[in-house]
């Protein structure tokens, strides 16, 4: 997987798409200098804790914003969340264009996948910042990254890599301390890298 730095405010979205039409999205979103805030390692043994329950609740809620939206695969490790959400027909068409000012920006805000994730991202800080007495601290990076799924051995290779994730914590792009590479790694640049890229999207929380 291609992570950004999740430095500066850029975001790199693929042109005229619209971000509120029927598919299934990849997504991932990381914590705040890659924390390990949601749970740890214990004993070869991925366990999240309440801050990564709140998380599951909030990503669950999803479900009901929207008629013909659900999450499908979906998973908290210790300092990042992958997720699909499938969105089974438009609600709109909003066609993304070249940013032109602060406007543009503003209406991509309004496309469905990016106003899910920043609600997600706004709900899940709120309340762990109340739980824990730090208001307004960051949890999340300020951007995350979506990946378009273009057919169904991806979507299966993919749900299958989220399954499986805490058992290759060890492995983990995210994991500061890893002990290796992921061979989901090699298989998504040898696949979707250069045709269909994860973006790096900018949304506040």
């Amino acid at each position: 997987m291609s992570h950004g730095s999740g430095k500066g405010r850029r975001s790199i979205r693929l042109k005229d798409y619209d971000y509120s039409q029927p598919g299934a999205y990849f997504i991932t979103i990381c914590t705040k200098d890659r924390m390990c805030l949601f749970g740890k390692d214990l004993d070869g043994e991925l366990r999240i804790n309440n801050y990564g329950k709140i998380v599951l609740g909030f990503w669950n809620d999803l479900d009901h914003l929207y008629s013909n939206v659900r999450t499908d695969a979906f998973v908290v490790m210790p300092n990042h969340v992958h997720g699909i959400i499938m969105i089974e027909e438009s609600v709109g068409a909003i066609h993304e264009l070249p940013l032109q000012n602060r406007n543009d920006k503003m209406k991509r805000r309004q496309m469905l996948i990016p106003k899910m994730v920043g609600r997600f991202k706004m709900k899940s800080s709120k309340r762990i910042n109340a739980v824990r007495d730090t208001p307004n601290m960051s949890v999340w990076q300020r951007n995350y990254h979506e990946h378009i799924i273009r057919d169904e051995g991806s979507l299966k290779r993919i749900r299958e890599y989220i399954k499986n994730n805490p058992l290759t914590w060890n492995l983990d792009r995210e994991n500061i301390d890893r002990e290796g590479e992921d061979e989901f790694d090699a298989w998504f640049e040898n696949n979707f890298k250069k045709i269909n890229p994860r973006f790096l999207i900018n949304a506040d929380s």
